[in-house]
């Protein structure tokens, strides 16, 4: 199945203009949707940005599946490009459960074809992809990796990072969102010490809260 791509552009009531305008990028002026486009321009809960470095330790691994596990019965939409194993872990949480959820490729959905494991969130109308790399972006590489996860930290209203590698472009990330004003949790983990020198704050969990509109999580 390819994508049948609908386009929003700038001019349009529900671009993200406000969010976007700090990515200071110019060639930002339309994004893809393929899916639900009613998950991003008339969303009821909070959108929470999802991010994991390729490697995390164990207790950070668990840590994340047991939040997927809340989040897919909550009010909260995760966004994040699901690229790292622990961010395709928690994916796969996710797309199990009612709740909606959003994927940003790190590439053009232009002749993109769809996971056989999102077909029927898809059809459920439970699933968008959004992009904003015009049609000759055609693979992901480690610029538009990072390009995609300042895309994503920017639309999000709060943002999670299970864990970056020091000196990791996920830890660069950290810093540039802690400078935007935008709040940024972690993980608590002794591995996650150093976010916390950055600014993010630990996340606590209480299971009465997670999903609410004032937590986020």
């Amino acid at each position: 199945m390819r994508a049948p791509r609908t386009i929003l552009r700038e001019s349009e009531a529900t671009y993200p203009a406000y969010a976007l305008q700090r990515l200071a990028d110019p060639t930002l002026g339309q994004v893809a949707l393929w899916g639900n486009p009613t998950l991003w321009t008339e969303r009821q809960g909070p959108l929470l940005a999802l991010f994991c470095s390729t490697k995390a330790p164990a207790g950070i691994i668990l840590q994340v599946h047991d939040l997927a596990q809340q989040w897919r019965t909550g009010t909260v939409t995760v966004i994040s490009g699901f690229h790292s194993p622990v961010e395709q872990e928690c994916l796969a949480v996710l797309l199990r459960g009612p709740q909606p959820v959003i994927i940003c490729p790190a590439r053009s959905l232009d002749r993109m074809r769809l996971k056989r494991e999102y077909r029927d969130p898809m059809a459920a109308g439970r699933l968008l992809l959004m992009s904003p790399f015009g049609e000759k972006v055609r693979r992901m590489t480690a610029d538009t990796a990072l390009a995609r996860n300042r895309f994503v930290a920017a639309l999000a209203d709060t943002v999670l990072i299970a864990h970056a590698q020091p000196g990791s472009r996920t830890e660069q990330l950290v810093q540039e969102v802690v400078g935007w004003g935008k709040q940024v949790h972690t993980l608590d983990h002794p591995a996650n010490e150093h976010l916390l020198a950055l600014g993010a704050t630990r996340l606590g969990v209480p299971k009465e809260t997670v999903g609410s509109k004032k937590t986020l999580l």
